[in-house]
């Protein structure tokens, strides 16, 4: 670019908050684009890197070679995704952790009686959809139904920058718009309007009036569980995910849940696909102002997730996978797929040379170690509170603010107008100047902290919201 944005250099970053080469410090309300969940430098997620380095290696191929660390984090990751994570959440000695338990792990349940079994280790979150898409295209390949090649997403959903990624995002809404003469046609219905059912009605009819005129030629339908990211931080109720997966099912076509995102505890669940009636409680100004919200957490966790859990064909994780420490993807499937794929001989086509690199599946079994073996689920319900608390007032302002929603530990704030580039620009330095690090785009100004940072205070998040409110009073 030859006129950016301004930057703002940074220097070091430690718990919550950024320090920036003159020596101010911000609080980060961003966690690194939803990444560093457990803040920075956290003293866990170092010593794994620095073992790694150090005592093992920092990079082999992952071609007819193998590692401790993938195979944990694979056997690790199946167990989480399955909900079967006793073992997970067992601390061990540091002795025994530093050696490859695979007696932890019961290999035999694993195989039997998991919904998703297999693991492929990649590059990035927008690799791992990228894996899906051309998983599924060869599953059906591989059973000789060749014309399905597409793909049905939601509009206003965002699944990555790589080229089969921008082709089921929005084309109309999205960034990708420029690219639209170089990229495959795919299908898009409607995204729900609101997180309540209703809200879902026309979304779900034309899902199946699509999949009724077009699922011999679609692959797999792909969306972000719950919450549409990039696309808006639009919210929508779970009642789509187990509607999709029965509209899946009906008409033989594939499920990619695209959980980059909301994966690893963002939205009050473990992943977003387990959101249910019971735990899916999200907060709006708009309901607030006419009485009528259902927001309640003090039951949330009596719930049983396993009644709300719905089990795609294809998962994609990112992101929080390793803590916001490094790139890393992941993208997991089932018995079906991989014997559909294999069962004649077949190999995936997809080897990217880093891979299950060690030294990111170090710090992603980390990670995720650390997360299960802390209270991450009470620790989202505290700044889901304080997030209400204090974002809440930005609705006062209704000539500039549409609307103040929250869920899990997840704060948007969405204007009625847009911000152009240089008022993107002018916000960005009146937060700064507030001690607040926040990416505004389009309508939106949105906070998603490093909830499981044992630094995080009611007092950040409090600053985040008192930041917000008089830099959109400003509008």
């Amino acid at each position: 670019m030859t006129t950016p944005l301004p930057t703002y250099p940074v220097k070091s970053a430690k718990g919550v908050h950024l320090t920036l080469n003159d020596g101010r410090t911000l609080i980060d309300g961003m966690s690194s684009w939803w990444a560093a969940v457990h803040g920075y430098r956290n003293p866990v997620l170092d010593a794994a890197m620095k073992e790694q380095i150090e005592e093992s290696m920092s990079h082999v191929m992952f071609g007819g070679l193998t590692h401790r660390p993938a195979v944990e984090l694979a056997a690790r990751l199946l167990q989480i995704v399955n909900n079967d994570y006793t073992v997970a959440a067992t601390t061990t000695s540091d002795e025994k952790s530093k050696e490859i338990l695979l007696e932890d792990f019961d290999l035999e349940k694993m195989q039997h009686e998991y919904q998703l079994t297999k693991v492929f280790l990649c590059d990035s979150g927008s690799i791992s959809v990228e894996v899906a898409m051309k998983m599924a295209i060869q599953y059906w390949f591989t059973l000789q139904h060749s014309k399905k090649t597409k793909f049905i997403s939601l509009r206003n959903g965002y699944h990555g920058d790589t080229f089969g990624a921008m082709s089921v995002c929005d084309p109309v809404n999205g960034m990708h718009s420029m690219f639209a003469g170089s990229l495959a046609n795919q299908f898009f219905v409607p995204s729900p309007t609101g997180p309540r059912p209703s809200d879902a009605v026309e979304t779900l009819k034309e899902m199946e009036s699509m999949l009724q005129r077009h699922h011999e030629e679609v692959a797999a339908v792909i969306m972000e569980p719950i919450v549409q990211g990039a696309g808006g931080m639009k919210f929508y109720h779970p009642i789509v995910l187990k509607k999709m997966r029965e509209l899946c099912d009906e008409y033989n076509v594939l499920l990619i849940f695209d959980e980059i995102a909301t994966g690893f505890g963002r939205t009050g669940t473990l992943f977003g696909g387990w959101q249910g009636d019971e735990s899916f409680k999200p907060w709006s100004s708009l309901d607030a102002d006419d009485g009528s919200s259902n927001h309640t957490m003090e039951n949330n966790e009596k719930s049983d997730v396993n009644d709300a859990i719905v089990y795609p064909d294809i998962l994609c994780l990112g992101k929080a996978l390793t803590g916001g420490y490094m790139t890393l993807g992941a993208t997991l499937t089932s018995d079906k797929l991989a014997h559909g794929i294999s069962d004649t001989g077949g190999v995936f086509m997809h080897g990217p040379t880093f891979m299950a690199n060690p030294l990111a599946c170090s710090v992603a079994l980390a990670s995720i170690n650390l997360l299960m073996q802390s209270p991450w689920e009470k620790r989202v319900r505290k700044v889901e509170k304080e997030l209400i608390e204090y974002l809440s007032p930005l609705a006062e302002l209704d000539s500039v603010v549409r609307e103040v929603r929250v869920l899990g530990a997840i704060g948007v704030c969405e204007m009625h107008s847009g911000l152009d580039r240089d008022g993107m620009a002018r916000v960005q330095r009146q937060l700064v100047e507030e001690g607040v690090w926040l990416r505004p785009f389009g309508k939106l100004m949105y906070t998603m902290p490093p909830f499981n940072c044992e630094d995080l205070e009611e007092e950040h998040v409090k600053k985040i919201g008192e930041a917000m409110y008089k830099v959109a009073s400003t509008l």
